[in-house]
């Protein structure tokens, strides 16, 4: 990979489809050379935009998630980066060697054992024979397919080819790593282990392209996500704020369905219009505040020993305080706080949902919410609060990033990110010069 430059660059990449439905015949080349409508061949009657003028760029070491609805165009983006399809207008460019596990048993021949497609799957990838040789046992033993390896491909089960499949890509050392749904296939246990090597990946500076329904696991794991919609990039920037949109856009949708079915009940007139979604805003600054703000958090403040500051000791009683304004009643609400570093790692993050409160009725005007750490065992160094107000599945009604920096100090030395409450035991032949002989 190339010091400096993006790891993937698209820039107003397309792919349309040709439609195969009734009256979409093939074209005469005569037709074709006279239709200036058409674009890569095909004219805006003939095709279908699975992917249409998106521009976007990844950072080596970057992990980006694509989320969206089934037909927004996720998967073919993914095939159009690790070069399994072409565009049809516009570019994309990916700087190393690129590991793809798109579709469910893709690169291997169902007749011939999962040893022979080690070796065939591996050299598609790049890999010298020599190469697959020497990591042929960490493939196997990471696979855990045990005999089974000698087995036919075609008796294998969905898993087992995930399994091998993950296995392969990510011994081959890759630069770029890109990923489908197929990690849902796979049982918990191998989940877990594919999440832990990419996480390995990734401190090694490497590049995660992440296509995933599991909303959940994009935040957890990206760095970015990019919502697609009928093959647009509506919006780009950080996992929490996108994933936010998105859900408020289905839960809005869900919602003018709803009434247009209750409209269309009570009355014979034409149903009334509904209201469009409103769309982010995906060319200004990220924001660090979004929701419906139905309630909205107008203050807070970090209290430590119960006076507010933010030089806050290691192991100090800290309080998070927040005042939310309520404008309407409410029968569906979460508080939620969460701690994180400057570079985005999460600390510690706790909600009224995870603590077992069950919202029962929230009347307009300003209400306080608190919640108290009597030790916050921080290790030294800066940190930011994110503060949120949502319903229980996760919808904000004001969800505010980076609201509160504060700084912890300690006396103590120490590496990483907490500092719990320790002492050492040594066993008397040991002997330290700062401290009396017993």
């Amino acid at each position: 990979m190339s010091a400096g430059r993006p790891a993937v660059r698209a820039r107003r990449l397309s792919k349309l489809y040709r439609r195969h439905a009734a009256g979409h015949q093939l074209r005469t080349l005569k037709s074709a050379l006279l239709d200036r409508t058409l674009v890569g061949g095909l004219s805006a009657s003939e095709s279908i935009p699975a992917v249409e003028n998106v521009s976007f760029e990844v950072a080596p070491g970057e992990a980006i998630g694509l989320i969206g609805s089934n037909g927004s165009g996720k998967s073919t983006l993914l095939k159009l980066a690790a070069g399994i399809l072409r565009p049809t207008s516009g570019s994309i460019e990916v700087d190393g060697r690129v590991a793809a596990l798109i579709e469910l048993g893709a690169g291997f021949h169902p007749e011939i054992s999962g040893r022979e497609n080690i070796f065939i799957n591996g050299a598609v990838l790049g890999l010298s024979k020599r190469e697959i040789e020497s990591r042929y046992d960490a493939i196997v033993e990471f696979s855990g397919l045990g005999t089974f390896i000698e087995e036919p491909v075609k008796n294998y089960s969905s898993g087992m080819y995930v399994r091998l499949g993950f296995s392969v890509a990510i011994h081959t050392d890759p630069d770029v790593l890109m990923v489908d749904e197929v990690l849902s296939v796979g049982d918990e246990a191998f989940a877990h282990k594919c999440l832990r090597r990419i996480q390995e990946l990734l401190g090694r500076g490497k590049t995660l392209v992440l296509v995933s329904h599991s909303l959940q696991l994009i935040e957890e794991v990206c760095d970015r996500a990019l919502w697609l919609e009928k093959g647009t990039l509506r919006l780009d920037g950080h996992p929490r704020r996108v994933v936010d949109a998105y859900r408020q856009a289905v839960a809005d949708a869900e919602s003018d369905e709803h009434r247009r079915a209750l409209e269309a009940r009570e009355a014979l007139e034409a149903e009334a219009p509904t209201e469009p979604v409103e769309e982010p805003d995906d060319s200004a600054p990220e924001t660090l505040r979004w929701g419906s703000r139905e309630a909205e958090i107008a203050q807070a403040r970090l209290l430590v020993d119960g006076a507010e500051t933010y030089h806050v000791p290691s192991g100090a009683d800290v309080t998070i305080e927040l005042d939310v304004e309520v404008h309407e009643p409410l029968d569906d609400f979460v508080f939620g706080v969460a701690v994180s570093t400057p570079r985005g790692v999460e600390i510690w993050g706790t909600n009224t949902d995870l603590a077992d409160y069950t919202p029962r009725r929230l009347e307009p005007g300003r209400v306080r919410v608190a919640v108290r750490c009597p030790h916050l065992r921080l290790a030294p160094g800066e940190y930011l609060l994110d503060l949120a107000v949502h319903t229980r599945d996760g919808t904000p009604y004001d969800y505010r990033r980076q609201l509160i920096a504060f700084t912890v100090t300690a006396e103590a030395r120490g590496v990483g990110l907490y500092f719990p409450e320790h002492s050492w035991r040594f066993d008397p032949r040991i002997l330290w010069k700062n401290t009396p002989e017993s």
